[in-house]
């Protein structure tokens, strides 16, 4: 798999967060307790900035614009365009469910590495 040397881990310390151009796309990268994720900054609902986004115990993030919720490790959608209420719902129904592109990350001589393109 083609990789990306980022930056050292010690710039990422545990929940911080930083986005990062890789190639076209922006990839949000994420300290949670410890491990390393790598998703899409762009939530697949309708594009918004995932950055600012609420990282949930289980593992997941909400979109702070329309909380669409998503599994870090997966991409795996675990809540579809929620808000606002009553209408989050017709919102959600104009862009079908689409799960988050995840991307592998590994830790090699101190240093961040990320693979150039999605797993999905």
């Amino acid at each position: 798999m083609d990789m990306l040397k980022l930056f050292p881990l010690s710039e990422l310390p545990d929940g911080a967060r930083r986005v990062v151009q890789v190639g076209p796309r922006k990839v949000l990268i994420l300290n949670v307790q410890g491990e390393i994720l790598a998703v899409d900054n762009s939530c697949p609902h309708m594009r918004f900035p995932l950055k600012d986004g609420k990282v949930t115990d289980d593992c997941g993030i909400i979109c702070p614009f329309h909380h669409s919720a998503f599994d870090l490790k997966t991409g795996d959608v675990k809540d579809w365009a929620p808000w606002p209420p009553g209408l989050g719902p017709v919102l959600g129904s104009i862009v079908r469910r689409k799960a988050l592109p995840v991307y592998k990350t590994k830790i090699e001589d101190d240093f961040l590495w990320v693979s150039k393109q999605p797993n999905r």
